[in-house]
């Protein structure tokens, strides 16, 4: 499995009210699968979680890479970086 971190992920848009976070992780098990975990919500609230477990740590990296390419096109972008590019 590629050394994945943890993404942590935002989407502002004023004109919508709009005020969303998205973060995923990988934890392992302890019978050598790992756990996808996912939290989003409302930037300010404790949001949901959803943990979706796999049998190996590639199907896992697979599908955090899947939704972060999912979550980008939908505008969501990291933290640190505005809509225009420049450092928050």
């Amino acid at each position: 499995m590629k050394d994945l971190h943890p993404v942590h992920l935002r989407r502002i848009d004023p004109s919508q009210n709009m005020r969303r976070f998205y973060s995923i992780s990988l934890q392992p098990t302890l019978f050598g699968g790992a756990s996808l975990v996912r939290d989003w919500g409302r930037i300010g609230t404790r949001g949901q979680s959803m943990i979706e477990t796999f049998d190996t740590p590639a199907e896992a990296g697979d599908a955090m890479t899947r939704l972060e390419r999912r979550k980008r096109r939908r505008g969501y972008l990291d933290p640190q970086v505005s809509r225009s590019g420049r450092r928050e």
